[in-house]
């Protein structure tokens, strides 16, 4: 009997260390499924559900979260998911303005957070947040790349009230005057705004080589329109926030021509055999299309396949330090991310460190013209 005793309770202990072994790491997913951003946070949340179900052996349980494009929900569904469910990883917001506040939440646990916007923290206040989009700072370089080489001289800025327009703004404001080129014009609209005429009006009668337009999925496609609309005859920029078919769906006609920069991840077909990103990009939109259908892909999704290729190389690193569900694995998982050196991604190519969270180089950012209503990669 007493052996029978120890031989249960030996296999009952085996159980336990089967089930650590083998635990699962919760991500938690937080998106703006709902309000003006949705455009955004839909496509990384159909993208992570496409994902394999486990990752370095361990299972995946996902929990995701609508944010509905306002930050208090956002800060929310951060708190309930790092008391509540206790997640290894928080993914969002890919609205700016909620992954800046969520950030103190996901601070305060001591839980990662791999925001899918280029949510801007002051220096230091992001040890754990990290960014999957490219900073401001990297694609506005790619932008006035293209301006010099197109001869622009002066260009006006017409972007939202909030932190994604602070940010672009500051950081064209310096790669342009680096380049020689004066910023003429300044205005500003909220996301929630349906005309921005004034704006357009006064923009237009400056009339600058080039005018910047910093919005996000399909309300990038108004200013767009009210710019045309007022008889704007220079060429138009748009930041990566637009790189999606939302563009050309609400704004019709009016897009056509306009530059748009972007990551490599949508247009793998079209990237030299030299890109790095090339094969990375060609296999998140097989995956993403063979789940939701032709054309269906956009820049955001790639955010969400790219975080799975993230974890494919943190975890084992963090799994060394502890197990999924303790601080000592979010802890590991978050100095994994700055100690894994070269990342191949589908938007390009990453390497956080330390001391940057962004991890990109200015030789990331892709060109685009929209031409006949579909985004071309400028040679």
């Amino acid at each position: 009997m007493k052996f029978k005793k120890t031989m249960l309770a030996s296999l009952f202990a085996f159980a336990l260390l089967g089930t650590s072994a083998h635990a699962d790491i919760t991500v938690g997913v937080v998106q703006p499924l709902t309000g003006p951003a949705s455009g955004l946070g839909i496509p990384v949340k159909n993208a992570i559900q496409t994902w394999p179900k486990t990752v370095a052996g361990q299972n995946i349980k996902l929990v995701i979260l609508d944010d509905a494009s306002d930050p208090t929900a956002g800060v929310k569904a951060a708190q309930r998911l790092v008391t509540e469910d206790k997640v290894d990883l928080i993914i969002g917001s890919s609205a700016t303005p909620v992954a800046i506040p969520m950030a103190d939440v996901t601070a305060e646990a001591a839980t990662p957070q791999l925001a899918t916007s280029p949510a801007g923290l002051p220096p230091g206040k992001d040890k754990w947040l990290f960014r999957l989009p490219q900073s401001n700072g990297v694609m506005a370089y790619a932008v006035v790349e293209h301006m010099k080489k197109q001869g622009v001289k002066t260009i006006g800025f017409l972007g939202y009230t909030d932190a994604y327009g602070e940010l672009w703004l500051k950081a064209i404001t310096e790669e342009a005057t680096k380049a020689g080129i004066k910023v003429v014009g300044t205005e500003r609209f909220a996301r929630a705004d349906t005309s921005v005429t004034a704006q357009a009006l006064k923009l237009s009668g400056a009339n600058p080589d080039a005018i910047l337009i910093v919005a996000s999925g399909s309300g990038a496609g108004m200013p767009q329109k009210a710019i045309v609309e007022r008889g704007y005859k220079g060429k138009i920029y748009q930041t990566h926030a637009a790189a999606t078919p939302d563009l050309m769906r609400t704004a019709g006609k009016d897009a056509e021509g306009t530059f748009v920069v972007s990551g490599p991840a949508m247009h793998g077909a079209q990237l030299p055999e030299n890109n790095p990103s090339k094969k990375a990009a060609l296999a998140f939109v097989e995956q993403y299309e063979k789940a939701y259908g032709a054309g269906t892909r956009n820049q955001f999704a790639g955010h969400g396949t790219d975080a799975y290729i993230v974890l494919e190389k943190a975890v084992p690193i963090a799994l060394k330090k502890g197990q999924p569900g303790t601080p000592e694995f979010r802890a590991a998982l978050r100095d994994a991310f700055e100690t894994m050196g070269r990342t191949v991604l589908a938007h390009g190519v990453l390497n956080w460190t330390a001391q940057d969270h962004w991890g990109y180089t200015n030789e990331t950012g892709v060109m685009l013209q929209v031409v006949n209503g579909q985004f071309k990669v400028i040679p």
